[in-house]
């Protein structure tokens, strides 16, 4: 498989670079595209070295989403796969994640905030950002930069919103089964005072049975320069979401049973949650050196039923967060521009699981989970880190960025209830009850994370990029803390990632493209062991490539699409199924997924889109047994701008009513299950710019 992906890489390298320089209207514009991600702070592009991709606000207006999944998927070596609503696991430049501590392995953060703290992720916190009213979202894959630390390991997700300003829109939209969705910005600029104001609120019965979703989101952005030059410039986000949630169909391929398609059999699922961020960034100038400052709090409250669990527990999480992010930048004498900074935030955190109704299922489950409360914990968490980048241009077309992050977390855990493996009452089970509760402990993590990139000019049209980095992110509180059978302590290591990747990016007149290969080795990994313990037990590789290009066939037509290749594979001998999983693909890891459009834009007024979505098929266990065999989706967008004010929008999604599946898993318990995908439907909307 390395060989060839090797082989490919070369061959499309080479291809790409026999490209004619056409012009610069393509790479004019690509340069004309700003990043936050990579630095903190804007710069072009084309500039950046780094797997950064964009969706520009253009973009997101066409797509219209009502699921983030829809809007990332369209971008190279990214994979979410949709749960019910709102819910979501993510993949990039990885197998797709699940259990106590995926999330850690992304950061998803809003305006550079990440909206979690790190120690207290969610594998759904991405519902946490107002991505509908974005003005662009930047997903870095691979680890992150100097300037980001624990959690960014296969990848950065930044939600940035719309600067403050004048802004006056309104959008109307339906859909079928009662969706209904309202987005609006409005603002106004004052000369050194501008805001801005975003509303979105979406209200759906759901496809499933007993699955509807009814979420708001509020953001308020604002931008002041005083008398003496200092620029604030910040805002809050507060989201709600209140989702019934649908749960697996099981069964051998039953997502393609017509019956079966929107059933529900957890009709009593749901899920609560609320989030809320307030941050300003303060700039100014300081001799040589421009300095940002950007203090921050977050809180984050989630409850929902725990229905893929035996006994179906509650669980209640919240955390509270006060933060800040600094960074000073300056030219020096040679050219080279240096960065340097330092971040610090205090969390408080909680977590309680309660189950209310007695264990229903075999005799060991009903005398090994009891009814009552299992876990109710708190823990404060304190992160410090320092980071420092270098950039240099040569005369003789190289570049040189190095960049090096030392990071701390602190954990101090206190148990609310009763020390080990009993009921809440200190009653033991007749079999040894399943959650176990560790005595109050502390706990601390210290990680390196150093980068270098390297980047030489081809010609005027095509670079060479070279990186080797490492991502890391600090054990989870849930890994740490939420402990099952025997298992009294927790003994775990920072999960470690190390990278290296080889790109070539050109654009000309009519084309613009990139062509990156990475091989990423993992370790520490953190799994749940068949005793249900939880050990740095795991060891991957990810190699893959990356295609993506853009092509105007002709004035009207363009098509861009994206390709991905790729190969996950367990590397330790680890005994799963009564069978050694070494070499064997790791599950829920397509070999090849890809996204393609083809645009037609006949006028100033008309734009429509083909959209084809290719899932390729993946093993769904790690003894490789059991499988998914893929989809093919096709997706069909309309813009049309009746006048200055007035515009109108039609999204058909599926129009073939393929049956599919959103996600394939197995397990012991219920062998093959799915979340099963929607059919056709058809969303028409409405938008009226009175500004």
């Amino acid at each position: 498989m390395i060989r060839k992906i090797l082989f490919t890489s070369i061959a499309a390298a080479t291809a790409f670079a026999a490209v004619p320089a056409l012009g610069q209207n393509r790479q004019q514009a690509i340069e004309e595209i700003q990043v936050t991600s990579n630095s903190r702070k804007s710069e072009g592009l084309a500039d950046v070295n780094a797997s950064v991709s964009v969706l520009g606000e253009a973009e997101l207006d066409l797509i219209g989403h009502t699921h983030f999944q829809e809007a990332l998927n369209r971008l190279p070596g990214v994979n979410i796969n949709r749960g019910n609503g709102q819910e979501s696991l993510s993949a990039i430049r990885s197998p797709v994640l699940t259990g106590a501590g995926a999330c850690g392995e992304f950061l998803v953060a809003e305006n550079g905030i990440p909206v979690r703290s790190a120690g207290f992720c969610n594998v759904n916190e991405m519902f946490d950002t107002h991505s509908e009213n974005a003005a662009r979202i930047e997903v870095i894959r691979g680890p992150g930069s100097a300037f980001w630390g624990s959690n960014a390991v296969h990848g950065v997700i930044n939600v940035v919103l719309p600067e403050a300003g004048d802004a006056g829109e309104i959008s109307l939209e339906q859909g079928p089964r009662g969706s209904q969705r309202l987005n609006a910005k409005i603002g106004h600029d004052y000369g050194n005072f501008k805001q801005l104001l975003l509303v979105n609120g979406a209200s759906e019965e759901g496809y499933h049975d007993a699955s509807g979703v009814d979420q708001q989101k509020l953001s308020w952005l604002y931008n002041y320069t005083t008398s003496n030059d200092i620029a604030l410039d910040g805002g809050f986000t507060v989201t709600n979401l209140n989702q019934e949630t649908a749960g697996y169909v099981t069964g051998y391929n039953s997502y393609k049973d017509g019956h079966l398609r929107n059933d529900n059999s957890n009709p009593e699922a749901y899920r609560d949650s609320r989030s809320t961020r307030l941050w300003t960034s303060i700039s100014r100038q300081v001799n040589d050196w421009d300095v940002v400052i950007t203090p921050y709090l977050r809180e984050v409250n989630m409850n929902f039923l725990q229905h893929f669990l035996p006994g179906e527990p509650t669980e209640d999480t919240e955390h509270r967060s006060l933060g800040v992010q600094t960074a000073a930048y300056r030219e020096l004498s040679n050219g080279a521009d240096l960065a340097i900074g330092f971040d610090a935030e205090s969390t408080e955190g909680s977590l309680k699981q309660t189950q209310e109704n007695p264990t229903t299922g075999s005799f060991f489950i009903r005398n090994s989970i009891p009814q009552g409360k299992h876990y109710d914990y708190d823990v404060d968490a304190r992160q410090m880190a320092a980071f420092i980048n270098y950039q240099q241009s040569f005369d003789n077309g190289w570049d040189m960025s190095l960049g090096l992050r030392i990071e701390d977390m602190d954990y101090d855990y206190n148990n609310n209830m009763i020390n080990g493996r009993t009921d809440q009452f200190g009653v033991e089970c007749r079999f040894g009850c399943r959650y176990n509760r560790p005595a109050d402990r502390s706990d601390d993590f210290s990680d390196i994370s150093p980068k270098l990139g390297l980047n030489y000019a081809l010609n005027d049209n095509h670079d060479l990029q070279l990186r080797v980095q490492r991502g890391f992110r600090a054990p989870q509180a849930t890994e740490l803390y939420r402990l099952q059978n025997d298992q009294t302590v927790a003994e775990l290591d920072s999960v470690e990632l190390d990278s290296y990747e080889i790109a070539f990016k050109g654009a000309g007149d009519i084309w613009n493209y990139e062509a990156t290969y990475y091989y990423m080795d993992k370790q520490n990994e953190i799994i749940t062991n068949s005793a249900r313990e939880n050990l740095n037990n795991s060891h991957t590789s990810h190699t893959g490539i990356e295609f993506g290009l853009g092509y105007d066939l002709t004035e009207t037509l363009s098509f861009q699409g994206v390709f991905n290749l790729a190969k996950h594979t367990y590397e330790n001998s680890e005994i799963s199924g009564g069978i050694d999983i070494k070499g064997n693909d790791v599950d829920s890891a397509p070999n090849t997924f890809g996204n393609y459009r083809l645009q037609w834009q006949p006028s100033e007024a008309l734009l429509a889109e083909v959209e084809w979505v290719n899932m390729g098929d993946y093993y769904s266990n790690p003894e490789n047994t059991a499988s998914y065999e893929g989809h093919d989706l096709l997706n069909l967008r309309v813009q049309y701008q009746y006048s200055d004010k007035l515009s109108f929008s039609l999204n058909a999604l599926n129009v073939t009513n393929e049956y599919y599946a959103e996600r394939a898993d197995w397990t012991t318990f219920t062998d093959d299950r799915y979340f099963t995908g929607e059919p056709a439907r058809v969303f028409f909307g409405i938008t009226w710019k009175y500004l």
